[in-house]
Formats: C-alpha cells, sequence, structure tokens
C-alpha cells in the first residue's frame, strides 16, 4: 500500500528508464528543499527472490559508494525486513534527524504494469502486498513492480524470477546516482544486464560459490 501524493509509472523496459527515473527523482527532491542527501532505505530480504529487490538495489548503491557515498540501509549482506524495520527506522531517526527518506521496495500490481518502476511522494507500507501490517515508512518511495498481485501474495514472490528482479533493482540503483550523483563505470546497463554477470559481486563472500 502506498500513501502518495501523485505516483509516477516508468517502463523499466525503456533503455532510458533510468535517466527518465533520475530527472523525475531529482525534481521530487528539489521541491522537499531538504538541507541533506536523502537516506536509502532499501526493505526487502534475500530468502524470497521477489523481496530481494530492495537488497539488490542496496548493494548495487554501496558497492559503487566510493564515487558518490550515499547513506544507504538494505543490502544483501545486511537486510532491513518486517523483523527488524522498527529498529532500523529508529537508528536512521536518531543519525540523520534531518534527513528524507527515499524508501526502496518491490510491489505487485497489474499485469500490464509489472516491470514498471513507480516513484511519487509519500510513504509506502512495506508488506501490504502479503498481507503484513507494517508501519508506512519514506518521505519519498521507489517500487519496482515485480510481478501481478494476487490472494497469495507471498507465493507470487518466491516463484517470480530473479532475472527480471536484478534488472530492475539495477535500473533503480543507477537512477538514484544519476539523481544524486553521478553513475560510475561498471554498473551494468539495466536493459542488457544478466543478473549472473554482476550478482556474485555483490553477495556476502561466503555464498557466492552457491551463485552460479
Amino acid at each position: 500500500m502506498i500513501q502518495q501524493e501523485s505516483v509516477y509509472y516508468i517502463n523499466g523496459k525503456y533503455p532510458d528508464a533510468d535517466m527518465r527515473l533520475a530527472l523525475q527523482l531529482q525534481a521530487m527532491l528539489a521541491e522537499l528543499d531538504a538541507p541533506h542527501c536523502p537516506v536509502i532505505l532499501c526493505i526487502g530480504t534475500d530468502r524470497v527472490t521477489g523481496d530481494s529487490l530492495g537488497p539488490l538495489a542496496g548493494s548495487f548503491l554501496e558497492a559503487y559508494g566510493a564515487y558518490h557515498p550515499l547513506t544507504v540501509y538494505g543490502t544483501l549482506d545486511a537486510p532491513v525486513h518486517a523483523l527488524n524495520l522498527s529498529r532500523v527506522m529508529r537508528r536512521i531517526k536518531n543519525k540523520h534527524p534531518r534527513s528524507p527518506i527515499l524508501a526502496v521496495d518491490a510491489s505487485l500490481g497489474a499485469r500490464r504494469h509489472v516491470g514498471y518502476i513507480t516513484l511519487g511522494k509519500g510513504s509506502l507500507s512495506p508488506g501490504a502486498g502479503v498481507q503484513k501490517s507494517l508501519d508506512p515508512v519514506g518521505d519519498l518511495f521507489i517500487t519496482g513492480i515485480i510481478n501481478t498481485a494476487s490472494w497469495g501474495g507471498q507465493l507470487t514472490l518466491q516463484n517470480t524470477r530473479l532475472a527480471p528482479v536484478a534488472r530492475l533493482a539495477c535500473c533503480i540503483a543507477r537512477g538514484i546516482l544519476e539523481a544524486c550523483a553521478t553513475v560510475p563505470p561498471g554498473l551494468p546497463e539495466p536493459a542488457a544486464a544478466s543478473s549472473h554477470q554482476y550478482i556474485p559481486d555483490l553477495l556476502p563472500q561466503e555464498r557466492r560459490w552457491q551463485s552460479c
């Protein structure tokens, strides 16, 4: 569930989807007139394929943070999910009280919107698509629509293929980097990227052998 003023839909299959996302995100950040860069809160878990969009995007952002340090919570190494979200939010409010929060999460939607990215002002309620009740988070939000909404939301997330989720996560990460800094060399183009191309480099060291 999204609590918003307006939502923009961007087709993640467009070659310039990341730039479209970046331009709109820049405009929204300017409207917030915040004194600090946003805290990027990437929500999800790597235990469920469809719900791994947030941690993947967070890991992309963290991996290329040397080019422009961003404050990122939620990666493959340290995911933010239903069990620790409240604790992480308290930490963010204590450490970054004046920074807006950009929440990133996977979502389910209409069939015609699968593969789209949504961007908007307001908060999102993580877990609403799978009947979980969590507090709304974020001043801005980005979601990747990774599959169709149905009564069996959790099963849908578990049966979602990794490759399209990874491509959307890559596109979202590029868009955020383009909005807040510049895209570093080596980050794959989202339209051409293969999940095998970059996921092993983002996995914790002890689990990389399992990704082949």
